[in-house]
């Protein structure tokens, strides 16, 4: 096994300088710092991950806490999973998946033990108890969501409200005048849940400025209960012509029983989705979406606590602008 000490010899400097080189904790030239990294690469070396961290005081560890609740969709959640694993490995960190719904409790034992350097905080609610644990935490942490008071917290996500205010903008342009927005399911708004809340706001709100009918109703994503919703809204408010979907696990179901009950989309009746572009283009027909940019979030979360973690000043607040694609759903 290849040591310092042997890319000290190859590279004709002193052990501590190789350190140095590694760890970035001391200034050295270019020259010697280009020698070092020659070595390294020639003889292969790789540096012992628990000698690295002690060097540097740090874990090398992300903790993502995203705990599992009711009305999650973990085939959406895991794209985030996987993005910002991918994310921390580039910066030679690993990633704690903490999943377990303990609230501030949780928060303060995560990072309490030394295990992780900073936190990734998912599923955040408007009025989340863990915001002000956050404020008080010795770890610098993201928020992949906005609660209502993001004050001191350094925060990124889709702009949810600006995502249901396009799908708004683009029906009414076609014409719609009754739009219904087929929510998530009833316990993600129980909760305050932060995107969906700023949909069904951004919606409402946009509804209301272009002057168009608009209803909400929160949708549980088996088959039945969307059969239930979608048949019960059509027959309550038969003027609706165009859908926004928010809530992934409904989709195929919404589709499905639109067919079923003879409503040809597009000509009878407009879909667009809030989701990712994959599941969109992979129903019939190709739904309009907004995406859900999940691994450029995961990505960027992953960006500003790295940056937090180097003390390099970060924006406080990111807000990623929703793409509309047009698909064949919205055709006219």
């Amino acid at each position: 096994m290849v040591t310092i000490a042997d890319v000290a010899r190859h590279a004709g400097v002193a052990p501590s300088t190789v350190s140095y080189v590694l760890t970035g904790r001391r200034s050295i030239s270019t020259a010697t710092k280009a020698r070092v990294e020659a070595s390294v690469r020639a003889l292969g070396y790789h540096p012992h991950a628990g000698a690295r961290s002690l060097a540097s005081n740090r874990a090398n560890v992300l903790a993502l806490v995203l705990p599992v609740r009711e009305g999650m969709h973990m085939p959406v959640l895991m794209q985030f999973v996987v993005a910002v694993a991918n994310a921390a490995r580039r910066h030679d960190h690993d990633v704690l998946l903490v999943t377990a719904d303990q609230g501030a409790a949780g928060l303060r034992r995560v990072a309490g033990s030394a295990q992780v350097d900073g936190l990734l905080v998912m599923d955040v609610e408007m009025h989340d108890e863990r915001v002000p644990v956050l404020r008080e935490l010795d770890r610098p942490s993201v928020l992949i969501g906005f609660p209502a008071d993001a004050a001191g917290l350094t925060c990124v996500d889709l702009d949810f409200a600006e995502a249901g205010a396009r799908c708004v903008d683009h029906l009414a342009d076609l014409g719609h005048t009754y739009l219904a927005l087929v929510g998530a399911p009833r316990a993600v708004y129980q909760r305050d849940t932060g995107f969906a809340h700023r949909t069904m706001a951004g919606f409402s709100a946009a509804a209301m400025r272009r002057g168009v009918a608009s209803t909400t109703l929160p949708t549980e994503p088996d088959h039945e209960s969307v059969r239930v919703a979608i048949t019960g809204l059509l027959d309550r408010h038969p003027a609706v012509t165009g859908l926004v979907v928010h809530n992934e696990a409904a989709l195929p179901s919404v589709v499905e029983v639109l067919r079923t009950l003879g409503r040809k989309v597009p000509d009878d009746i407009a879909v667009i989705a809030i989701c990712p572009d994959d599941q969109a283009e992979r129903l019939m027909p190709p739904l309009t979406s907004v995406a859900v940019p999940a691994e450029q979030l995961g990505h960027h979360a992953v960006a500003l606590l790295m940056a937090k973690l180097d003390r390099t000043p970060t924006p406080p607040l990111t807000l990623l602008p929703p793409r509309l694609t047009e698909r064949a759903s919205t055709t006219r």
